[in-house]
């Protein structure tokens, strides 16, 4: 759906909104879309600016940091947006930023699409790593086995091999006694 400036300064919108999973493009392999996207917000002009406030809800399968199984996170987010168009900004030398700036986003042309904005509101409420248990014992780092499903054949006294020569010593010493 489009923003339109023009219709926004005529009335708010009001939007109950649910995009099937594939509709939204994330820009990203990293997780998918599970369940639809449930949108419930409203957008208005208010002085020049869109302003978009409510919420979603989704499902996202995404990758455990640990053992790299799938993981169904829920995701849940409201938001409250301003949106301010890019001809407004004054064009100087130096800019300095206000702490309301910050907060604020841009458009440009005529308007902008929600889709986007969703998108970038799915980003934000994604943990930055996700495990699948709070017990997740991971892969070993030398077979890759999961450590969760499967016991590890591996060595359980494999040396770095940045510490050989400090072993060198100690069976040096231990030759002397």
């Amino acid at each position: 759906m489009f923003l339109n400036v023009k219709e926004l300064a005529v009335h708010k919108v009001n939007l109950r909104q649910s995009y099937a999973p594939g509709a939204v493009d994330y820009h990203t392999p990293d997780f998918h879309q599970v369940d639809p996207l449930e949108v419930r917000a409203t957008a208005e002009l208010v002085e020049g600016q869109i302003h978009i406030i409510g919420e979603l809800h989704t499902r996202l399968e995404l990758v455990c940091a640990r053992c790299l199984e799938t993981v169904v996170e829920e995701v849940s987010r409201d938001f409250d947006l301003f949106y301010r168009p890019v001809q407004s900004i004054q064009r100087e030398e130096e800019m300095r930023l206000k702490l309301d700036d910050t907060e604020m986003a841009f458009f440009q042309g005529e308007g902008l699409f929600l889709a986007d904005v969703l998108a970038e509101q799915v980003h934000l409420a994604i943990p930055m790593k996700v495990i699948c248990r709070s017990d997740c014992r991971g892969l070993c780092p030398h077979c890759g086995t999961n450590l969760n499903t499967d016991e590890c054949r591996c060595s359980t006294q494999v040396l770095d091999p940045r510490m050989a020569p400090l072993a060198r010593i100690k069976q040096d010493g231990f030759k002397k006694q």
